[in-house]
């Protein structure tokens, strides 16, 4: 007679790991679209945010989307894909970015083909501070933006140099109204448009620059210049401020952009 085979021992589980992503972001140089490497801070309301090995930003929970921390083998049905909103914060503890908010609208799509799938990593730039090292043959725009009449400095203000109908580089104003517009790539010779010459040494670009005062900040001349920042300094979506660019306070400035020259602007919004 065979002996029977011996009982399989209980397994006891005692821990179990299990991560359900609602989204990833991958902070980048707005300059050179380089994953920043270094320490950033992210904060979402209610939102539980963190850093993996490849540099990116993994929203693991989020309070509004409660059911979907459970859910694996497929999300729940509602909320609808994109119908909510998350807002963060990034901010850079070295300083060499500015501050600024990402709109995440949530939940992402499943579909791995799909342009907001789940699986793609939103690319957020950021915007270099004042202080910020520069490239080589990066041209520099270092502008002051300010309200006229009176001459209060303005935070949190969109910068953007427009050539030939494309975006060559944005850039954020501080809360001193202190802004530093970095364009890389300007070529040290090109093809002129004059038709007395071959070649040019510059290209013709406009700098244009929007501000909200509901987002923004404004500081008394004085204040700034005493060295007293505003209660909370400026943090914008600059997304949202592009979109609305139209409808915003504004101005613009004619520039000459030259590979390693640096350019000091002053520009001033009509504002009551």
């Amino acid at each position: 007679m065979s002996t029977p085979a011996p009982h399989a021992p209980e397994l006891h589980e005692l821990e179990r790991f299990e991560w359900r992503v609602l989204a990833a972001l991958r902070p980048i140089d707005a300059t050179t679209g380089a994953t920043i490497e270094a320490p950033l801070r992210l904060q979402g309301e209610g939102a539980r945010i963190v850093r993996n090995r490849s540099g990116f930003h993994v929203v693991h929970e989020w309070t509004r989307l409660a059911a979907h921390a459970t859910e694996f083998l497929q999300p729940p049905a509602s909320p609808a894909i994109g119908s909510e909103t998350l807002m963060i914060r990034i901010d850079d503890p070295s300083g060499r970015y500015l501050p600024r908010l990402a709109t995440l609208s949530l939940p992402r799509n499943p579909d791995g083909d799909a342009p907001d799938s789940i699986f793609n990593a939103l690319d957020i730039p950021l915007y270099p501070a004042p202080r910020a090292a520069l490239g080589t043959n990066w041209c520099a725009l270092r502008v002051s933006v300010s309200a006229q009449p009176g001459g209060d400095v303005l935070g949190g203000a969109l910068l953007r140099v427009v050539a030939g109908g494309q975006v060559l580089a944005r850039g954020l104003s501080d809360w001193r109204g202190e802004a530093l517009v970095a364009v890389a790539g300007v070529p040290v010779t090109t093809w002129s448009a004059d038709a007395d010459a071959v070649v040019a040494t510059h290209v013709d670009a406009v700098l244009e620059v929007c501000h909200d005062p509901a987002a923004g900040t404004r500081t008394p001349l004085a204040a700034m210049r005493n060295g007293r920042p505003p209660a909370q300094l400026p943090c914008v979506d600059p997304v949202d401020l592009e979109t609305r660019r139209a409808t915003l306070p504004s101005a613009q400035a004619d520039v000459q952009l030259r590979a390693r020259a640096s350019l000091s602007l002053n520009l001033g919004l009509d504002l009551p």
